[in-house]
């Protein structure tokens, strides 16, 4: 039996997600986050969302149904969100190229928790079709940390 480090780098996460307009879903995540269609049946499309396997399903009862909220680091974000963690320069190209597209954030490009084992960049976005996408940058070795004080 393999771990689940073992298999880390052949493992694709995937998502299906409902929303209330397939049209205007593509236009935002091919154009805004730039990301490519795969797959298209009626009533849903297959999304490469940073190599990970994202579907949007149409679904008028299920999209927007409100996300809840949760505090992080002195402000509100929705509770119910999904995302990537991307290199800071990464983050840095997307958060130029979301603002370039005159993106109206939920919260914006920030840097959150500053000196705590949590520290990331972050900013949080709605797709337009009742789901909240995020971006975040951090050392990959501290997705996961605990309470260890950054060094």
């Amino acid at each position: 039996m393999t771990t689940n480090r073992e298999t880390q780098s052949e493992t694709l996460f995937h998502l299906s997600i409902p929303v209330d307009d397939l049209d205007r879903a593509k236009a935002f995540y091919v154009d805004a986050l730039g990301c490519t269609v795969g797959r298209e049946k009626k009533g849903r499309f297959d999304i490469n969302f940073f190599g990970h396997h994202v579907v949007a399903h149409l679904s008028l009862r299920e999209a927007g149904k409100g996300p809840g909220s949760i505090d992080s680091d002195g402000d509100v974000a929705p509770l119910r969100h999904f995302g990537v963690i991307l290199a800071l320069e990464d983050w840095r190209r997307m958060e130029t190229r979301l603002k370039d597209h005159d993106i109206n954030f939920t919260l914006s490009p920030r840097l959150s928790f500053a000196g705590k084992p949590a520290e990331q960049h972050i900013m949080m976005l709605p797709d337009g079709c009742g789901n909240i996408v995020e971006f975040k940058s951090q050392p990959r070795e501290r997705v996961f940390a605990t309470d260890v004080p950054l060094d």
